[in-house]
């Protein structure tokens, strides 16, 4: 028996199970139900209000279009409505035995709270918690208007580092229980994040921009149609309804630090709407450092040197300015019959970064930089009971167009005291400017079908392609290389969750990788000579994942 007929025997065994699971629970479904639709007088859809049979514990909450379904016992019930800041909604209903009613509530503002009414409901965060996977959700709200980004927030979630060379702008390495580099897998919305370029480092991205982030630790659900072992980090955007909003703010901190955001938008009746999100990260990075500092014994080109490393110096940056600008534009609709929200956007990037140092720091230089610019049209398809009730569709597209430089052309070398002196050739480390030409395409599709809050089934894809060709801009006339690097990626995933309450929920899932590499490969030791090299590789996995709430504030996990 070959492994994959071995994968399938297995994973035939455990959907099984599941099937079998679901079918006894299926004998102990309430049949009679309560739905219907959220809205204010606008009729702007309500997410989280809370809905329930007044006199029993059970309840549920409507989601992001307002929707809502409600299992009831049959008979005269008292059916309610409650949500933070309007009346609430009290309607006599009558249920019978295996009928479904549909009610259309319209809650209305309330216009004196005399008392603060606790509503016990479940927001993104605690909803994410809960789920079977090892994963952490943070609410990023509490930190809004304040000087911190998003890595600010992760170095405080157990099991994750983060490493950053220097001040603004600098290289930044995120470690998730040991893993770190390519094993780790940045998302926002739900959508890779490979190749968007330098501006949207997490440490570059305010925390205003996100309304929570979502770590997941090792196993990952299939939503995500990645190959990361170490993990998922994913940052769940703001997504206003509001007719109009406006949200800015601005900071100043040491090293003459400016960083600054803004987000405004508008949704018409007709359902029209769009939305602008900008921000930018200015610093000199001139802090001190402790070092052996180099001493020039002559200014003249090849004059020499001394640096006693035992004899240490506090000096101050003075090459390292960093700056980097984002610009995202989006327009579509909402709330129609065909979709949900139907978004075109395009986002545009640039960055500028000094580099100061080599690898060790007695190294330094005074004229070496990088700088980038990137442009990404993206669109945006989410449209929940797509044909059937329970039948939640979702499709994102972007394509990455990056353009980087790395620029080493000084004739100058400079030490730590800022004084600088002729090269006999130029360039502080090795003569160049090279121009990286990165392309990168992405697509998600993704389809949930939920059976009554019970049972949910989810298939996944994710298509990506890169490819990344470099250019030496030095002789007369610009050389391309001539093998470039191309990845391409096909991740496809099935899987299937049980949750008859909320006591505990499992899942089960399987996946199929398919993976494309080509680029250079050197043929000897001293890497001057290259040959075109390709390897496709595929294969196949599977997980099982559950959790138990021991107590109600305490809750096991197991995948």
């Amino acid at each position: 028996m070959n492994p994959s007929q071995s994968l399938g025997i297995r994973l035939t065994h455990i959907f099984f199970f599941f099937f079998f699971i679901q079918f006894l629970f299926a004998q102990q479904v309430r049949e009679s139900a309560i739905r219907g639709t959220v809205k204010d007088k606008e009729g702007n859809p309500i997410e989280f209000a809370t809905i329930y049979i007044k006199g029993e514990s059970s309840g549920t909450q409507s989601d992001a279009k307002g929707n809502y379904y409600l299992p009831v016992t049959p008979g005269r019930r008292t059916f309610c409505v409650q949500f933070m800041g309007y009346e609430t909604y009290e309607r006599q209903v009558e249920v019978k035995p295996g009928e479904k009613v549909t009610i259309a509530v319209t809650l209305d503002e309330r216009r004196y709270d005399l008392q603060e009414v606790v509503i016990q409901s479940k927001s993104g965060v605690q909803r994410v918690n809960e789920t079977a996977y090892n994963v952490v959700a943070l609410d990023a709200t509490s930190r809004y208007n304040s000087t911190a980004d998003l890595s600010d927030m992760l170095n405080k979630v157990s099991g994750v580092r983060i490493r950053e060379t220097g001040g603004v702008g600098s290289d930044m390495q995120v470690m998730l229980d040991g893993f770190s580099g390519k094993h780790v897998k940045v998302f926002i919305d739900g959508v890779p994040q490979e190749g968007v370029g330098e501006s949207f480092g997490l440490n570059n991205i305010p925390v205003n921009y996100a309304e929570r982030i979502e770590v997941y630790k090792g196993v990952v659900p299939v939503v995500f149609g990645t190959d990361a072992i170490g993990g998922v980090i994913n940052i769940v955007t703001k997504k206003n309804t509001k007719k109009w909003h406006l949200d800015a703010s601005y900071s100043y901190g040491s090293f003459n630090t400016h960083k600054s955001y803004v987000n405004f938008g508008q949704t018409f009746n007709n359902g029209l709407t769009y939305e602008i999100n900008a921000f930018q990260n200015y610093s000199d990075n001139s802090y001190y450092v402790d070092t052996p500092v180099e001493e020039f014994l002559s200014l003249k080109p090849g004059g020499g040197s001394k640096i006693n490393s035992k004899k240490i110096e506090r000096v101050k940056r003075f090459h390292d300015t960093y700056h980097n600008e984002a610009v995202i534009g989006k327009v579509g609709v909402v709330n129609k019959k065909w979709a949900d929200r139907l978004l075109f956007g395009v986002t545009y990037a640039q960055m500028y970064k000094d580099i100061q140092t080599g690898v060790v720091q007695d190294v330094v230089f005074g004229g070496k930089y990088e700088k980038g610019h990137t442009v990404m049209p993206s669109m945006e398809y989410r449209k929940q009971d797509l044909l059937l009730e329970g039948l939640d569709v979702t499709f994102t597209a972007n394509y990455n167009k990056g353009i980087t430089h790395n620029v080493d052309t000084s004739s100058y070398e400079y030490n730590w005291y800022g004084i600088k002196r002729p090269l006999n050739m130029p360039g502080e480390q090795s003569y160049h400017h090279l121009r990286w030409n990165n392309n990168n395409w992405n697509g998600t599709f993704t389809v949930n079908y939920h059976i009554k809050d019970i049972h949910t089934f989810t298939f996944n894809n994710v298509m990506n392609s890169f490819y990344r060709s470099a250019t030496s801009l030095l002789g007369p006339e610009a050389e391309t290389y001539s093998i470039p690097n191309e990845t391409q990626k096909n991740i496809s995933g099935l899987s299937y969750r049980l949750m008859p309450g909320d006591k505990w929920n499992v899942a089960a899932f399987g996946k199929y990788y398919y993976q494309f590499v080509s680029g250079p490969l050197a043929t000897s030791d001293r890497q001057d000579d290259f040959v075109k090299a390709t390897r496709t590789v595929s294969t196949t996995g599977y997980g099982i994942a559950g959790t138990y709430f021991i107590l109600k504030n305490l809750q096991s996990k197991l995948s």
